[in-house]
Formats: C-alpha cells, structure tokens, sequence
C-alpha cells in the first residue's frame, strides 16, 4: 500500500508540473495566463509547480506523514473551489478557447477535477496515517 500512495504522490508531482508547463507552453502562452490571472498568472503558475516538486519530495515516506497529506489535501480543495468558481461563470467559453488553444482549453475544463481527485487521496492518505 506505501508503494501505491508514493506512485500517486510521483504522478500528482508530475500531473503538476507537467500540466502547467504543456498547457502554458512552458510559460510562453499569454492565452494561459490572461484567462483567470487571480489564480494562474505566471507567479501562480511557478507555485503549481514547486507544490508538484514538493508532492514527489515527499513521496518515499508520504504513506507515514498524515498531517502534511492533510495539507495537501486542503491546498488542492482551494484549487478545485477556484475551478468552480471559473467554470460556474465561464464554461461557455471553453470550445472557443479550445479553438485558440487546446491545450489550455483541456487545462481550465479540467484542472479542478484533476485538483479534486488528488485532494481526495491526499485526505485519504492524512487521516489514514493519522488512526494508525
């Protein structure tokens, strides 16, 4: 089961930087950054991505730090209630962002879904470490 949670905490990592830098076009795409600058402007942005190098920082002993993983949990609960904030008032937008760019229309019609699904583990892992 450790090995298991350190595979998802490798690919959470990895979901994060990854995401940010194809969507982005490694920081090059201004459409990226224009369509909700509250959250993903190029600060935000870089933070995506030192979360993801955190998650795999972690990922060897993840199975054993329930309080952090509850952290985790909570930061990737904020980023899921941004994208519901942004769909909620934008979705109709997504096809014509998806024909400027597909990759970023991919990214806003799913990132707090993705965001939500790992949230959901890291409060798994936390309070599991945490009744053991």
């Amino acid at each position: 089961m450790n090995r298991m949670i350190s595979v998802v905490y490798i690919i959470a990592g990895l979901t994060n930087i990854l995401g940010i830098c194809i969507a982005s076009r490694l920081f090059t795409d201004p459409l990226f950054f224009k369509l909700y600058p509250t959250v993903f402007n190029d600060f935000g942005a870089f933070l995506v991505i030192v979360w993801g190098l955190l998650y795999i920082s972690v990922a060897r002993v993840a199975a054993s730090l329930g309080p952090l993983a509850l952290v985790f949990a909570f930061q990737k609960g904020i980023y899921a209630y941004t994208w519901v904030l942004w769909v909620s008032s934008k979705w109709d937008m997504i096809e014509t962002i998806r024909r400027q760019s597909e990759l970023v229309g991919w990214f806003y019609a799913s990132y707090g879904a993705v965001s939500l699904s790992f949230g959901l583990f890291f409060l798994w892992v936390g309070l599991r470490a945490m009744t053991k």
